[in-house]
């Protein structure tokens, strides 16, 4: 009997181990004749010098995936393995295409609309881009993942977020706390998107350390973005010069997506939202792009689609 122990660097072991110990059952079941065990920051493989070998072999393309992407899933797993565990039916692959980051718990985070892909598509030759919509069309979770994507593939040093504090019929006066308490609630789709994507303790040390700073768009004034993803949520409640103010922030090493729904403006009757506008001037300069999502898109409950279309056939 042969006994090795392989390190697992760059990665937290429970990334590839997964919960309770999930995936390293799956990993076990592929080698039945070795033993594998968890040992703190290192896997212990037990069994024959061929065998330990095979499991060395497979496991390195597993181990480099895990790095490169924070987790892999059961399904991913199973497939480096090339094997399928035993009394569980056999799954669909996502296509990895598809997949725009692992997410937490295993969780695929993957474009499920045509305009989402055209989202990631507009992206590739464009440094700003507009993506407008009605609610519930994956607009800034489709914006957010591919935020995470590039700083999980070291390609930005930072993400930034941001959205317009404007009260949807409610006062910030009369919210209890501090500014930061009265300013994050209307941050919180952020937080969400963010929660989903990069684990907890990841995700902490990113805000802590600014690598993902979340802030509202007034505190964009007077600073330059660079080497950043810079994400600007509910645009449709910024105005002229706000959005001419953010736009403007542009450093030579980022890229911008601005979202938007034009149908929910929260701004007072005498202001009028900046989105429409900038989307219409801008459309035709080369880097720019524009992707307008719709009904079809949207992939929250399916009534959301019938509300949405019913307040539509109101304002004709």
């Amino acid at each position: 009997m042969t006994e090795i122990e392989i390190p697992l660097e760059d990665m937290n072991p429970s990334d590839l181990l997964g919960v309770n110990n999930s995936n390293l059952k799956i990993i076990q079941g592929a080698f039945p004749k070795a033993k594998i065990v968890s040992r703190g920051n290192e896997l212990k493989i037990i069994g024959e010098e061929a065998e330990i070998k095979d499991v060395e072999n497979k496991l390195k393309p597993i181990l480099a995936f895990v790095v490169k992407h924070g987790q892999i899933t059961a399904t991913k797993l199973a497939d480096l393995l090339n094997y399928q565990p035993h009394n569980e039916p056999s799954i669909q692959p996502v296509p990895e295409e598809n997949i725009l980051v692992y997410g937490t718990n295993g969780k695929l985070i993957r474009v499920r609309t045509a305009n989402q892909q055209k989202m990631v598509e507009a992206l590739v030759d464009n440094d700003i881009l507009f993506a407008i919509g009605p609610a519930g069309t994956g607009k800034t979770y489709t914006a957010v993942a591919l935020a995470v994507r590039a700083l999980k593939n070291k390609e930005i040093k930072r993400i930034i977020l941001t959205r317009p504090a404007v009260e949807a019929g409610e006062s910030l006066g009369f919210l209890p706390g501090d500014l930061k308490e009265k300013i994050d609630p209307y941050l919180r789709p952020l937080y969400d998107a963010l929660d989903d994507m990069i684990q907890a303790d990841k995700l902490k040390t990113y805000l802590e350390t600014r690598v993902i700073e979340v802030a509202p768009l007034a505190f964009m004034r007077g600073r330059t973005l660079d080497h950043a993803y810079v994400i600007l949520d509910e645009a449709q409640n910024a105005t002229d010069l706000q959005l001419r103010m953010f736009l403007t922030r542009m450093g030579p090493h980022a890229k911008m997506i601005i979202t938007g729904d034009v149908t929910q403006i929260d701004l007072p009757r005498n202001q009028q939202s900046g989105l429409p506008r900038a989307a219409e001037i801008l459309k035709e300069i080369n880097g720019i792009g524009v992707v307008n999502l719709t009904m079809e898109d949207v992939v929250r409950h399916r009534l959301v689609r019938d509300i949405i279309q019913a307040y539509g056939e109101i304002k004709k």
